[in-house]
């Protein structure tokens, strides 16, 4: 194998619609059937690969279990139609989960493990629930200060952090607003429709009158979250929910949701043998851990890293995809970092459009290289928080 690393191509790049949880569009659908769905999507993206040439797939997801446990990757693969001699592997770094598997596929290009990849992500909290469905810390985290903060949920690390910064409730709310006003008026004017596949739910229901079935269709073709109805009065009569006297509501924090989304990764090799088309490249990816408590100034140290990393300097960034965990940590980043606010999310965030946890980093991957395709920039980044205190960044370069 040669020491060199090699070229890691994004040849195509698609999403689910995401739908709120628990109670939205995909509440009866399975997340492995959201990921089968991307994952043939994805392939047919690529007409002349054979798909006997993929190495692996590697799908992130938070918690990875019950309807997504068992190794999704693999049993999605396979239900997909992907031959026996693909191997698949789910992965879990919380919010990073979807980034993470873009990074280890794209690392296995880069060394020579591999020429074709699918990183993918997947995420359905409305069938398992934020913790998981038995939620069992380490008792040591409570016999120790230093590392209470693991157990703190994510609301509070957010007031922590907007305590710590000064992030003010009127500026969370003034930024929540702003995610739905973008978010909307993406979906006005179709800036989604390029990364989207449309995913038709099935759904049945008993006719008391008839006794019969009632089969019922609904295509899902737009992301669920973003309220066109909201403005700033009404975010700021929102009670907070995590501290008596706090700043974070449910207003200004993402939202829990349900999607899906899958990247097909290629060596140059591949691109040439197989005509592949390509539309980015990828540059690398960094993780840095913070205080858990402050969970979500994660990407202050993470976004240098990567720059570092690449020698991509950040104010030569078009475009960064910084996940909206919560509006008090997205305004900390934003504020530490110096980042331009006209480059952050200009199509809205996960306050508007939803956060399905694992899935969240192919799903912001795949609208930040659409959103350069579309606007013919040239670099792009995502970032986010993560739980237990960390941050992650990944950088793409459209071709």
């Amino acid at each position: 194998m040669s020491s060199e690393l090699k070229k890691v191509y994004v040849v195509a790049a698609v999403r689910t619609p995401v739908g709120k949880a628990p109670r939205g569009v995909f509440k009866d659908v399975r997340p492995d059937d959201l990921l089968i769905h991307v994952l043939k999507s994805c392939l047919a993206k690529a007409p002349t690969l054979d798909p006997a040439a993929i190495n692996d797939v590697i799908v992130g997801c938070a918690f990875p279990e019950a309807e997504q446990g068992m190794n999704m990757a693999r049993i999605a693969l396979l239900l997909a139609g992907l031959p026996n001699s693909v191997g698949g592997m789910t992965v879990n770094r919380f919010c990073a989960s979807g980034l993470s598997a873009i990074s280890i596929a794209a690392n296995q290009i880069a060394t020579g493990q591999g020429d074709v990849m699918i990183a993918a992500g997947a995420e359905s909290m409305s069938m398992v629930p934020m913790m998981g469905n038995k939620p069992a810390l380490n008792p040591l985290i409570f016999t120790n200060n230093q590392h209470g903060g693991i157990a703190y949920g994510m609301g509070l690390t957010a007031e922590k952090v907007a305590n710590q910064w000064q992030v003010s409730r009127q500026a969370q709310d003034e930024f929540a607003l702003h995610s739905h006003l973008k978010a909307v008026k993406a979906q006005q004017s179709n800036a989604f429709a390029d990364e989207i596949v449309p995913f038709n739910c099935e759904q049945s229901y008993p006719n008391l009158k008839t006794q019969q079935i009632d089969q019922h269709t609904l295509m899902v073709t737009q992301d669920e979250g973003p309220r066109a109805d909201t403005s700033l009065e009404a975010l700021s009569k929102l009670p907070t929910v995590f501290a008596a006297q706090g700043s974070v509501t449910a207003g200004n924090s993402s939202q829990m949701s349900d999607g899906a989304a899958a990247l097909l990764l290629a060596s140059e090799q591949a691109v040439r043998q197989f005509n592949l088309q390509p539309i980015a490249l990828w540059h690398g990816c960094a993780v840095r851990g913070v205080a858990p408590h402050f969970m979500g100034i994660g990407p202050v140290e993470a976004i240098p890293a990567v720059c570092q990393q690449t020698g991509i300097a950040l104010h030569n960034l078009d475009w960064i995809e910084l996940n909206e965990a919560f509006a008090a940590q997205a305004i900390a980043v934003i504020d530490c970092l110096k980042l331009n606010p006209e480059i952050i999310n200009p199509l809205g965030g996960a306050i508007a459009l939803g956060h399905p946890l694992g899935a969240t980093g192919a799903i912001r991957a795949t609208t930040v290289l659409h959103g350069l395709c579309r606007k013919q920039l040239k670099y792009g980044m995502v970032s986010m928080c993560v739980g237990t205190g960390m941050g992650a960044a990944g950088l793409f370069e459209r071709l």
